[in-house]
Protein backbone atom coordinates (compact mmCIF):
# COMPACT_ATOMS: atom_id res chain seq x y z
CA UNK A 1 0.00 0.00 0.00
CA UNK A 2 1.91 3.41 -1.22
CA UNK A 3 1.78 6.04 1.15
CA UNK A 4 -0.29 9.04 -0.03
CA UNK A 5 1.94 12.75 -1.02
CA UNK A 6 0.31 15.47 -1.97
CA UNK A 7 1.66 19.22 -3.89
CA UNK A 8 1.60 20.52 -0.36
CA UNK A 9 4.04 20.27 2.89
CA UNK A 10 4.91 22.57 5.86
CA UNK A 11 4.53 25.85 5.29
CA UNK A 12 0.85 25.41 3.25
CA UNK A 13 -2.13 27.28 4.43
CA UNK A 14 -5.40 26.00 5.58
CA UNK A 15 -6.68 28.61 2.29
CA UNK A 16 -3.97 27.12 -0.29
CA UNK A 17 -5.19 23.31 0.05
CA UNK A 18 -8.79 24.21 -0.71
CA UNK A 19 -7.86 26.56 -3.21
CA UNK A 20 -10.49 25.73 -6.40
CA UNK A 21 -12.48 23.05 -4.10
CA UNK A 22 -16.10 23.99 -3.99
CA UNK A 23 -18.38 22.34 -1.36
CA UNK A 24 -21.29 23.94 -1.66
CA UNK A 25 -24.52 21.97 -0.59
CA UNK A 26 -22.05 19.85 1.86
CA UNK A 27 -22.38 19.58 5.58
CA UNK A 28 -19.42 20.40 7.97
CA UNK A 29 -18.96 20.27 11.86
CA UNK A 30 -16.22 21.35 13.13
CA UNK A 31 -15.58 20.30 16.74
CA UNK A 32 -13.62 23.40 19.14
CA UNK A 33 -14.37 25.83 16.97
CA UNK A 34 -14.43 28.83 19.30
CA UNK A 35 -10.76 29.45 18.77
CA UNK A 36 -7.33 28.30 16.88
CA UNK A 37 -7.30 25.55 14.81
CA UNK A 38 -10.85 24.59 14.61
CA UNK A 39 -11.81 28.45 14.52
CA UNK A 40 -9.32 28.37 11.54
CA UNK A 41 -10.38 24.82 9.80
CA UNK A 42 -14.16 26.09 10.21
CA UNK A 43 -13.34 29.32 8.21
CA UNK A 44 -11.63 27.34 5.59
CA UNK A 45 -14.59 24.68 5.01
CA UNK A 46 -16.70 27.79 5.04
CA UNK A 47 -14.86 29.03 1.91
CA UNK A 48 -15.66 26.35 0.09
CA UNK A 49 -19.07 27.18 0.41
CA UNK A 50 -19.76 24.32 3.10
CA UNK A 51 -22.22 24.34 5.79
CA UNK A 52 -20.84 24.70 9.03
CA UNK A 53 -21.48 23.66 12.30
CA UNK A 54 -18.93 25.18 15.23
CA UNK A 55 -19.55 22.17 17.85
CA UNK A 56 -18.29 24.45 20.83
CA UNK A 57 -18.47 24.56 24.88
CA UNK A 58 -18.62 28.20 24.65
CA UNK A 59 -21.34 28.92 22.70
CA UNK A 60 -20.66 32.77 23.31
CA UNK A 61 -17.39 32.87 22.00
CA UNK A 62 -18.58 30.23 19.17
CA UNK A 63 -21.24 32.62 18.47
CA UNK A 64 -18.69 35.65 17.80
CA UNK A 65 -16.21 33.51 15.80
CA UNK A 66 -18.93 32.30 13.35
CA UNK A 67 -19.81 36.48 12.92
CA UNK A 68 -16.30 36.57 11.81
CA UNK A 69 -16.00 33.39 9.34
CA UNK A 70 -19.55 34.83 7.94
CA UNK A 71 -18.48 38.24 7.40
CA UNK A 72 -14.54 37.14 6.42
CA UNK A 73 -16.23 34.75 3.93
CA UNK A 74 -19.55 35.68 3.40
CA UNK A 75 -20.94 32.66 3.92
CA UNK A 76 -24.43 32.77 5.82
CA UNK A 77 -24.67 28.85 6.89
CA UNK A 78 -22.09 29.12 9.64
CA UNK A 79 -24.07 28.01 12.76
CA UNK A 80 -23.13 27.36 16.25
CA UNK A 81 -24.34 24.19 18.74
CA UNK A 82 -23.32 23.08 22.21
CA UNK A 83 -21.04 20.55 22.81
CA UNK A 84 -18.65 19.38 26.18
CA UNK A 85 -16.96 16.33 24.62
CA UNK A 86 -16.70 15.43 28.55
CA UNK A 87 -20.30 15.11 29.04
CA UNK A 88 -21.97 12.12 27.36
CA UNK A 89 -25.13 13.88 27.84
CA UNK A 90 -24.19 16.37 25.87
CA UNK A 91 -23.37 14.40 23.54
CA UNK A 92 -25.95 12.89 22.95
CA UNK A 93 -28.14 15.66 23.12
CA UNK A 94 -26.03 16.96 20.35
CA UNK A 95 -26.24 13.64 18.07
CA UNK A 96 -30.14 13.79 18.55
CA UNK A 97 -30.59 17.36 17.02
CA UNK A 98 -28.89 16.56 14.39
CA UNK A 99 -31.12 16.27 10.98
CA UNK A 100 -30.10 14.84 7.69
CA UNK A 101 -26.62 13.95 5.98
CA UNK A 102 -23.11 14.91 6.69
CA UNK A 103 -20.63 15.12 4.74
CA UNK A 104 -17.66 16.12 7.10
CA UNK A 105 -16.44 15.66 10.85
CA UNK A 106 -14.17 17.19 12.10
CA UNK A 107 -13.30 15.60 15.62
CA UNK A 108 -10.11 18.75 16.35
CA UNK A 109 -11.15 20.06 19.88
CA UNK A 110 -9.02 18.85 22.56
CA UNK A 111 -7.03 19.18 26.06
CA UNK A 112 -3.44 19.04 26.69
CA UNK A 113 -1.64 17.62 29.51
CA UNK A 114 -3.57 19.31 31.90
CA UNK A 115 -3.90 18.52 35.93
CA UNK A 116 -5.29 15.19 37.12
CA UNK A 117 -8.75 15.06 36.87
CA UNK A 118 -11.99 12.94 36.21
CA UNK A 119 -15.36 12.67 35.04
CA UNK A 120 -18.16 12.28 37.14
CA UNK A 121 -18.27 8.37 35.35
CA UNK A 122 -14.49 8.51 36.82
CA UNK A 123 -12.97 8.81 33.05
CA UNK A 124 -9.47 10.16 33.02
CA UNK A 125 -10.25 13.61 31.56
CA UNK A 126 -7.83 13.86 28.78
CA UNK A 127 -9.15 10.19 27.71
CA UNK A 128 -12.28 11.37 27.67
CA UNK A 129 -12.13 14.85 25.88
CA UNK A 130 -10.02 13.53 23.31
CA UNK A 131 -10.87 10.36 22.48
CA UNK A 132 -14.37 9.19 24.11
CA UNK A 133 -16.19 12.05 23.39
CA UNK A 134 -15.29 12.34 19.72
CA UNK A 135 -16.00 8.74 19.78
CA UNK A 136 -19.59 8.68 20.93
CA UNK A 137 -19.84 12.13 18.52
CA UNK A 138 -19.04 10.16 15.65
CA UNK A 139 -21.10 6.57 16.30
CA UNK A 140 -24.04 8.87 17.54
CA UNK A 141 -24.20 10.11 13.82
CA UNK A 142 -23.13 7.36 12.00
CA UNK A 143 -26.73 7.35 10.69
CA UNK A 144 -25.89 10.76 9.15
CA UNK A 145 -22.26 10.20 7.54
CA UNK A 146 -23.71 7.29 6.01
CA UNK A 147 -26.67 8.70 4.28
CA UNK A 148 -24.27 10.85 2.39
CA UNK A 149 -22.21 8.02 0.50
CA UNK A 150 -19.46 9.43 0.89
CA UNK A 151 -18.67 11.31 3.98
CA UNK A 152 -15.22 11.78 5.50
CA UNK A 153 -13.83 12.21 9.54
CA UNK A 154 -10.89 13.71 10.23
CA UNK A 155 -9.30 13.50 13.53
CA UNK A 156 -6.59 15.94 15.03
CA UNK A 157 -4.41 13.80 16.63
CA UNK A 158 -0.38 14.32 17.65
CA UNK A 159 2.94 13.07 17.92
CA UNK A 160 2.55 13.47 20.91
CA UNK A 161 0.93 9.66 20.61
CA UNK A 162 4.29 8.35 20.51
CA UNK A 163 4.79 8.87 24.19
CA UNK A 164 2.21 6.10 25.56
CA UNK A 165 0.43 3.03 24.17
CA UNK A 166 -2.68 2.12 25.67
CA UNK A 167 -2.61 0.95 28.81
CA UNK A 168 -5.11 -1.49 28.45
CA UNK A 169 -5.77 -2.82 32.24
CA UNK A 170 -5.27 0.86 33.54
CA UNK A 171 -6.40 3.67 31.00
CA UNK A 172 -7.57 6.04 33.76
CA UNK A 173 -4.84 5.76 35.93
CA UNK A 174 -6.61 4.15 38.63
CA UNK A 175 -2.74 2.40 39.63
CA UNK A 176 -0.93 3.98 38.14
CA UNK A 177 0.72 7.75 39.06
CA UNK A 178 -0.69 10.03 36.71
CA UNK A 179 1.18 11.84 34.17
CA UNK A 180 -0.13 14.73 32.09
CA UNK A 181 2.20 13.57 29.30
CA UNK A 182 1.44 9.78 29.18
CA UNK A 183 -2.30 10.47 29.69
CA UNK A 184 -2.04 13.28 26.88
CA UNK A 185 -0.41 10.87 24.60
CA UNK A 186 -2.47 7.59 25.36
CA UNK A 187 -5.80 9.81 24.21
CA UNK A 188 -3.85 10.77 20.98
CA UNK A 189 -3.05 6.79 20.25
CA UNK A 190 -6.90 6.35 21.06
CA UNK A 191 -7.69 8.75 18.31
CA UNK A 192 -5.75 6.94 15.46
CA UNK A 193 -6.61 3.59 16.52
CA UNK A 194 -10.70 5.47 16.13
CA UNK A 195 -9.45 6.10 12.42
CA UNK A 196 -8.40 3.00 11.59
CA UNK A 197 -11.20 0.75 13.05
CA UNK A 198 -13.69 3.66 11.76
CA UNK A 199 -12.52 3.41 8.34
CA UNK A 200 -12.81 -0.82 8.37
CA UNK A 201 -16.07 -1.07 9.91
CA UNK A 202 -18.34 1.88 7.98
CA UNK A 203 -15.95 1.13 4.86
CA UNK A 204 -19.82 -0.46 3.57
CA UNK A 205 -20.93 3.40 3.99
CA UNK A 206 -18.39 5.09 1.92
CA UNK A 207 -17.07 6.36 5.07
CA UNK A 208 -13.43 7.12 5.69
CA UNK A 209 -11.72 7.98 8.46
CA UNK A 210 -7.87 9.52 8.96
CA UNK A 211 -5.76 10.99 11.42
CA UNK A 212 -3.41 13.81 11.60
CA UNK A 213 -0.41 15.42 13.51
CA UNK A 214 -1.21 19.75 12.95
CA UNK A 215 2.21 20.57 14.04
CA UNK A 216 3.43 22.62 16.90
CA UNK A 217 0.86 25.62 17.06
CA UNK A 218 1.10 27.71 20.13
CA UNK A 219 -3.06 28.22 21.01
CA UNK A 220 -5.15 27.85 23.76
CA UNK A 221 -4.65 24.29 23.76
CA UNK A 222 -1.61 25.18 25.78
CA UNK A 223 -3.15 26.42 28.53
CA UNK A 224 -1.86 23.64 31.17
CA UNK A 225 1.75 24.03 29.93
CA UNK A 226 2.55 27.77 30.13
CA UNK A 227 1.76 28.72 26.31
CA UNK A 228 4.67 26.53 24.84
CA UNK A 229 3.97 23.04 24.39
CA UNK A 230 6.33 20.86 25.46
CA UNK A 231 8.90 23.48 24.97
CA UNK A 232 11.13 20.95 23.19
CA UNK A 233 10.19 22.08 19.16
CA UNK A 234 12.35 24.28 17.71
CA UNK A 235 11.12 27.98 16.70
CA UNK A 236 11.35 27.19 12.70
CA UNK A 237 9.12 24.36 13.39
CA UNK A 238 6.42 26.25 14.74
CA UNK A 239 3.46 26.83 12.55
CA UNK A 240 1.05 29.50 12.32
CA UNK A 241 -2.59 28.88 12.96
CA UNK A 242 -3.57 28.98 9.19
CA UNK A 243 -0.68 26.30 8.26
CA UNK A 244 -1.53 24.22 11.46
CA UNK A 245 -5.19 23.37 10.18
CA UNK A 246 -4.22 22.52 6.50
CA UNK A 247 -3.61 18.85 6.91
CA UNK A 248 -7.02 18.51 8.70
CA UNK A 249 -8.83 20.73 5.77
CA UNK A 250 -6.93 18.83 3.48
CA UNK A 251 -8.25 15.29 4.91
CA UNK A 252 -11.42 17.08 4.81
CA UNK A 253 -11.36 18.29 1.45
CA UNK A 254 -9.24 17.20 -0.86
CA UNK A 255 -10.17 14.69 -4.13
CA UNK A 256 -6.59 13.64 -4.02
CA UNK A 257 -7.94 11.86 -0.59
CA UNK A 258 -11.57 10.29 -1.93
CA UNK A 259 -11.43 6.77 -0.89
CA UNK A 260 -8.44 6.88 1.55
CA UNK A 261 -8.79 5.99 4.90
CA UNK A 262 -7.40 4.52 8.43
CA UNK A 263 -4.00 6.58 7.82
CA UNK A 264 -2.00 9.15 9.70
CA UNK A 265 -0.88 12.79 7.69
CA UNK A 266 2.00 15.28 8.94
CA UNK A 267 2.21 18.47 6.87
CA UNK A 268 -0.40 17.03 4.45
CA UNK A 269 1.17 14.04 3.44
CA UNK A 270 1.35 10.33 4.87
CA UNK A 271 3.81 10.07 7.18
CA UNK A 272 6.55 6.92 7.92
CA UNK A 273 6.05 4.31 10.36
CA UNK A 274 8.21 3.81 13.24
CA UNK A 275 9.16 1.66 15.84
CA UNK A 276 10.18 4.07 18.34
CA UNK A 277 10.12 7.54 19.34
CA UNK A 278 11.60 9.63 15.68
CA UNK A 279 12.42 12.61 17.63
CA UNK A 280 10.63 14.76 15.01
CA UNK A 281 6.71 15.53 15.04
CA UNK A 282 6.49 13.06 11.95
CA UNK A 283 6.41 9.02 12.28
CA UNK A 284 2.76 7.12 13.79
CA UNK A 285 4.08 4.57 16.48
CA UNK A 286 3.19 1.07 14.57
CA UNK A 287 0.80 0.24 17.88
CA UNK A 288 -1.20 3.38 16.75
CA UNK A 289 -1.98 1.78 13.55
CA UNK A 290 -2.60 -2.19 14.62
CA UNK A 291 -5.66 -3.08 13.38
CA UNK A 292 -5.95 -5.43 16.56
CA UNK A 293 -5.59 -3.05 18.74
CA UNK A 294 -8.07 -0.72 16.60
CA UNK A 295 -11.16 -3.18 17.06
CA UNK A 296 -10.08 -3.79 21.19
CA UNK A 297 -10.06 0.15 21.18
CA UNK A 298 -13.72 0.53 19.25
CA UNK A 299 -14.98 -2.41 22.16
CA UNK A 300 -13.37 -0.83 24.97
CA UNK A 301 -14.89 2.72 24.02
CA UNK A 302 -18.51 1.15 23.37
CA UNK A 303 -18.08 -1.06 27.24
CA UNK A 304 -17.09 2.46 28.90
CA UNK A 305 -19.93 4.25 27.23
CA UNK A 306 -22.33 2.29 28.21
CA UNK A 307 -21.54 1.38 31.46
CA UNK A 308 -23.39 2.08 34.08
CA UNK A 309 -22.00 0.98 37.27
Amino acid sequence: MSAITTPFGFSRTAAEVTEGIALTGRRAIVTGASSGLGAETARALAITGAAVTLAVRDVAAGERVAKDITASTGNQEVRVAHLDLADPASVLAFTAAWRGPLHVLVNNAGVMACPEQYTERGWEWQFATNHLGHFALATGLHHALAADGNARVVVVSSTGHQQSPIVWDDVNFAFRPYDPWLAYGQSKTANVLFAVEATRRWADDNITANALMPGAIYTSLQRHTGGRGSGRVPAHLIKTVEQGAATSVLLATSPLLDGVGGRYFVDCNETEVVDRRSGTLHGVARYAIDPDSARRMWTLSQDLLTHTG
